[in-house]
């Protein structure tokens, strides 16, 4: 992980901090997320096309990613 410094209005700067929160991530999460959302994904990792398109709202998605994908099975 690389740190980096930018600079941000102040009102971008509470706009992404107030985002960051109601969706439960860090500040530093929103950004890497748009940056994903602009950036093209790595020849050498076609899969990344499709990292983050499953959004559940479960912080434990990962560890249940069956049920997330094909559904709670019965």
């Amino acid at each position: 992980m690389i740190r980096t410094q930018i600079s941000l209005t102040q009102d971008d700067y509470v706009a992404a901090k107030r985002e960051a929160a109601r969706q439960g991530i860090s500040f530093a999460e929103l950004v890497r997320r748009c940056l994903h959302s602009v950036l093209p994904a790595s020849a050498a990792r076609p899969w990344m096309d499709f990292a983050g398109i499953v959004q559940s709202g479960d912080p434990d998605s990962s560890r249940k990613i069956d049920d997330v994908v094909y559904g709670h099975k019965e």
